[in-house]
């Protein structure tokens, strides 16, 4: 089966990078192009368990390095991402069991300092149907 799969931190406007990159930490993270290590284990894990025809990660987590709870964060630099999952394996199964399903895989990255996921969670055949 071929698999579209992407993993990649999302694209900053060079302004954006000015006005976030007021910190060591920041900085670091906004020039770096690679994976971290939660991101990788959270695209091995969703692939194992999921099969996906598509998967896209994309790190968020300069987008919220601002907030009052990540100030005080200096060590983890993985901790909101935003995953779209497309797998046969949601088939017949609710919107709610498809983000349990997923969050129960990714329970030792959230426990680790995974503060957020926005998922999107569909089968190919709905992807097709509002096309």
């Amino acid at each position: 089966m071929l698999r579209n799969i992407v993993t990649k931190a999302l694209p900053i406007q060079t302004t954006a990078r000015r006005s976030y990159a007021s910190t060591p930490f920041l900085k670091d993270f906004i020039t770096s192009e690679e994976k971290g290590p939660v991101e990788s284990s959270i695209e091995s894990k969703l692939m194992e368990e999921f099969d996906p025809s598509t998967l896209h990660i994309v790190n968020e987590s300069h987008m919220h390095a601002h907030h009052a709870a990540m100030k005080d964060n200096t060590t983890n630099k993985e901790t909101h991402f935003r995953i779209t999952l497309i797998s046969e394996k949601f088939n017949g199964k609710s919107l709610m069991q498809r983000h349990r399903a997923v969050y129960k895989l990714l329970q030792q990255e959230i426990d680790e300092g995974v503060h957020a996921l926005t998922l999107r969670t569909k089968t190919q055949a709905e992807i097709e149907k509002k096309c």
